[in-house]
């Protein structure tokens, strides 16, 4: 590791999630809500055969019965929760997790998207996780959830108090939508920032899992 939440490669490399923070009265409204993120070199691209191969097994083992079974899993459920409590339809806006899996049996498969798309998709799957993705070099500081200040915005003034994930110099993007203009992967980026998203009911090993995962998959290619 070069610093907090940082990888490097070698033969000892094991990637180290860096918790970030929640606004005071956002962890007593909602508690356990959490932030954790990775750093690790990544960029767009096609995803390699590998990747892909995973992508066709997780299809392969993804049926009707396991994506209707799967919101009665314990992480699925947590974030089925949270969405109430904010004021979100889980069945209408649909959770990370649950929305891969109406992609899955809309398209026959999980289809790639390329990188690091797929790879998220592939830890969502396996972990249940919500997780985000931004370029590393766009973010200033640590990542927090708090509630939008009067007069931010992201493509637009945001209503306040929206929950968002933000670093020192403001929103990078919806706590679970949009990701702010400048913070989004494109063709330029060459280090992401993997932030996982936390709720109750969510046990700390299953986001350290995510982490790894994504992490691992991208300094293996």
């Amino acid at each position: 590791m070069t610093s907090a939440g940082q990888a490097t490669s070698g033969p000892e490399w094991e990637p180290s999630p860096v918790q970030g923070w929640v606004a005071p009265h956002l962890s007593t409204e909602l508690p356990g809500l959490g932030i954790a993120w990775i750093e690790v070199d990544g960029r767009l691209g096609r995803s390699p055969e590998p990747v892909r191969r995973r992508l066709r097994i997780l299809s392969d083992r993804f049926f009707g019965a396991h994506a209707i079974h799967m919101r009665e899993r314990p992480i699925p459920w947590a974030y089925r929760v949270f969405f109430r409590q904010i004021g979100l339809d889980p069945d209408r806006t649909r959770t990370p997790v649950e929305q891969l899996a109406l992609e899955r049996l809309q398209d026959g498969a999980f289809k790639s998207r390329g990188l690091p798309a797929d790879v998220l998709t592939i830890a969502t799957v396996e972990t249940g996780i919500a997780l985000r993705v931004f370029d590393a070099e766009q973010i200033t500081g640590a990542l927090c959830i708090r509630d939008s200040a009067p007069g931010e915005g992201m493509a637009g003034e945001l209503e306040q108090g929206t929950l968002v994930i933000a670093d020192e110099s403001g929103p990078v993007g919806l706590l679970f939508g949009g990701t702010g203009e400048r913070h989004g992967v494109v063709a330029g980026t060459r280090r992401l920032a993997i932030a996982a998203v936390q709720v109750n009911g969510v046990p700390q090993v299953a986001v350290d899992e995510a982490l790894w995962m994504v992490a691992a998959t991208l300094e293996a290619l």
